[in-house]
């Protein structure tokens, strides 16, 4: 390290540099994912990406169940349920449940407007992406 500060060398040796990566992974990630989980429950939310089974209407109308391909941003309130479910060690079928529920709340009922009643069923999940 001395070589470098003094300006003896300029370019680290390939070990050095990959504990220099490490390092700095290490003690960066979890402030960065830290940073990210709290805008996303005080103020951004999430965005959530499937491809899944919804349905919420009877057969032979355009609510009837089938497979859709659905991005939605979802409030921060449903937000904090998931990333604290999922930090608790929550199982699948519980994770599944909340995302069902803020999809349903963001993209179906559109937060409570003139369907705050509607029940969505979510089930052969074949895609679930989760970004902040």
């Amino acid at each position: 390290m001395e070589r470098y500060r003094s300006g003896a060398a300029t370019k680290p040796q390939k070990r050095l540099q990959e504990a220099l990566v490490k390092e700095a992974e290490t003690q960066w990630q979890p402030q960065v994912k830290a940073q990210a989980r709290q805008r996303a429950v005080t103020s951004a939310g999430l965005v959530i990406s499937c491809r899944a089974y919804f349905g919420f209407g009877p057969e032979g109308t355009s609510d009837a169940g089938r497979m859709r391909d659905i991005m939605a941003a979802i409030s921060s309130m449903h937000a904090d349920l998931i990333l604290a479910a999922r930090e608790s060690g929550a199982t699948d079928d519980d994770l599944h449940e909340l995302v069902a529920e803020a999809i349903a709340d963001a993209y179906f009922r559109k937060e409570g407007g003139g369907r705050a009643g509607l029940h969505v069923e979510f089930k052969d999940i074949e895609r679930l992406d989760i970004s902040f």
